[in-house]
């Protein structure tokens, strides 16, 4: 009997001790968020001050970034960078897994370790390369928008991993069954595979829309000094400069905000398929 509550005892303290750790951590993580929402709606200045709680509250800031800066332009050409490679990217996956997944050909070994061996190469290796085709091809600057979506989806199929990680769970006596019924490939993709898939295309979609969303470093470099061809991220770090900071630190707050929104509610309603994906994904490979 003592044995058994002091076990208990043990657990008890142990998840306490757990528990506010993961509180503190949780709060360390929020802090840069919180600040950044509560300066969103500072009202006295648009510099930076050293102060948290603002003095003034105001949703100045939001009517400015909508009515006086390119913010709604750049919001766009994102959104479209993102929802495009969103589709195409998954649909690229989709087919890749399914192939290294469900057939059998020659040089099917060797094109997965060729892909998991180039996959290992980082791919800023490529920047300036593919600067100088995008360049070619008129895909820089006031088009950097199709140009960036060019390079997010090109080499997609070669995250497959997961995806087919995840198919491999999918017993085989499924697609045999439904291709003794007359099915063809494509239909037992359709109607067999991809119902059952619906967690692993969840979190491709939204890996691959979050992609686009957050990239900065490419972007830059594709869409540099001209401001019709920014995403956010390239748009917003603009205003951060010595000249422009003074000016528009609240503002660059308030989009800071509008661009979280989404992805958030996003994540929040999707949680559930993309924890499944990963997991599911995992098993086997």
């Amino acid at each position: 009997m003592k044995k058994a509550s002091s076990i208990k005892r043990n657990r008890i303290l142990s998840n306490t001790a757990i528990y506010i750790i993961l509180v503190v951590m949780s709060i360390i993580w929020l802090i840069p968020f919180v600040f950044i929402l509560l300066q969103s709606f500072r009202g006295e200045t648009h510099a930076q001050v050293g102060y948290i709680l603002p003095k003034e509250w105001s949703i100045n800031n939001y009517v400015e970034l909508f009515t006086e800066t390119s913010f709604l332009k750049w919001y766009a050409n994102t959104l479209i960078c993102a929802c495009c490679n969103a589709v195409l990217q998954t649909m690229m996956v989709m087919m890749m897994a399914y192939a290294l997944s469900r057939l059998r050909f020659k040089g099917r070994k060797f094109l997965m370790n060729a892909m998991l061996i180039l996959g290992m190469f980082p791919g800023f290796l490529t920047m300036i390369i593919l600067y100088y085709i995008l360049k070619s091809m008129g895909l820089t600057q006031e088009g950097a928008v199709p140009g960036l979506i060019l390079v997010y989806f090109a080499s997609s199929g070669m995250g497959y991993y997961v995806f087919k990680g995840f198919l491999d769970t999918i017993p085989k006596s499924l697609d045999e069954a439904a291709r003794v019924d007359g099915a063809t490939r494509f239909q037992v993709m359709r109607k067999v595979i991809l119902p059952l898939s619906k967690p692993i295309v969840i979190y491709t979609v939204l890996t691959a829309f979050m992609a686009p969303w957050a990239d900065y470093i490419f972007a830059s470099y594709i869409a540099f000094g001209t401001s019709s061809g920014y995403n956010v991220a390239v748009g917003l770090y603009s205003w951060l400069t010595k000249d422009m900071i003074t000016s528009h630190f609240t503002l660059f707050c308030a989009g800071g905000v509008c661009i979280a929104v989404p992805i958030t509610i996003l994540f929040m309603c999707l949680q559930k398929y993309y924890v499944e994906g990963v997991t599911g994904g995992a098993v086997k490979g």
